[in-house]
């Protein structure tokens, strides 16, 4: 007896199975690829103006840019809201089903309204549409039907249209929503670069990223200070010096003038090298043995630039000065590791 609306089971995945799959995957890939090539070449020619008119509005724009869509184009909004907020475009994700039942009130008269439907027709968008353009939010469309009510409702239409899903029943929303996810890309751009937003802004907006820490972290963020700096003046012995290397951890110490300016420093690699060249330890004084004029960093540099220096003269350890050379800080590669700037 069959099972009325029982799943079809699976046939066995064989090598036939297994090659059908990359097939369909590789006309997938065509097909949404053709998708965004023929959308470049309407955004080349019959579209562009339309496209420029929209990212005149939203750089004019004095509140924010609400976007929303139902379904798989909700997804898509969301992310377009996402990518313009990163970068630089204040932005919110409404959903329209929600916003009839009060979720409206987040869309001020400032806004502009970026609605998202391949048909133009998706009811729960025509509810809210009218309001939007009472209130006086400009609004953007973004359908695959130029014809459609959402389309003719819109102050600049973006055609999103495919010519196909890449679906084989041509029913799941997948080369529209590439084409549609691709345009909102392109308008994010569009709107990066005529804003002037630099990698320092990005920065701001991804302070928890691999980015923000690179651009947002100085130098006297991370650097050992006070106390925790490893220094020596010029005239103390060498065991001395050897001294303070091991009670301050950093595998070096700074040498200092009677001003705590850095005239030099004394690593644990120097110590090996010496190693083989002196016999009496006890006769040396650190003045002898350090490197004079060694490297140093400001405070206010970005610690990225302390990276950059170590790596280029393959050093573990760099000193931090004030513009009169006065010694602040101390940086050690692995103070660089903790800190994720590396």
């Amino acid at each position: 007896m069959s099972v009325p609306h029982a799943k079809t089971l699976p046939k066995a995945f064989d090598e036939k199975t297994a090659q059908r799959a990359v097939e369909l995957a590789c006309e997938t890939l065509q097909i949404e690829a053709d998708a965004i090539a023929a959308l470049k070449d309407r955004l080349s020619t019959e579209t562009g103006a339309a496209f420029a008119h929209a990212v005149e509005m939203l750089l004019q724009c004095s509140g924010r840019v609400v976007v929303s869509g139902m379904g798989k184009s909700g997804h898509i909004a969301r992310k377009i809201a996402a990518t313009l907020a990163s970068t630089g475009t204040p932005a919110l994700f409404v959903h329209p089903a929600e916003a009839a039942h009060g979720d409206l009130g987040m869309v001020t008269e400032n806004d502009a309204f970026v609605a998202i439907s391949n048909s133009g027709e998706t009811a729960e968008l025509l509810a809210i549409v009218p309001i939007i353009k009472r209130m006086g939010a400009r609004l953007i469309a973004m359908t695959g039907n130029e014809s459609s009510n959402l389309a003719q409702l819109a102050n600049v239409h973006l055609n999103v249209r495919v010519d196909k899903e890449a679906c084989p029943l041509n029913l799941a929303p997948t080369a529209s929503t590439t084409a549609t996810l691709a345009l909102g890309d392109a308008l994010a751009v569009a709107l990066l670069d005529a804003r002037g937003f630099q990698e320092e802004d990005f920065a701001r907006s991804h302070p928890g990223g691999a980015l923000g820490r690179r651009l947002l972290t100085h130098v006297r963020d991370v650097m050992r200070s006070g106390n925790a700096i490893p220094s020596v003046t010029a005239d103390v012995s060498l065991s001395d010096a050897l001294f303070e290397i091991t009670q301050k951890g950093m595998a070096m110490t700074a040498v200092v003038d009677q001003d705590y300016r850095a005239i030099g420093i004394f690593t644990d690699g120097d110590l090996r090298r010496l190693i083989g060249q002196v016999q009496d330890f006890t006769k040396l004084v650190i003045a002898d043995v350090m490197h004079a004029n060694p490297r140093t960093i400001g405070p206010d540099q970005l610690a990225v630039e302390a990276v950059e220096i170590m790596e280029q003269f393959r050093i573990n350890q760099l000193l931090v000065a004030d513009v009169n050379g006065k010694l602040v800080g101390a940086l050690h590669i692995h103070d660089l590791t903790r800190a994720k700037v590396i």
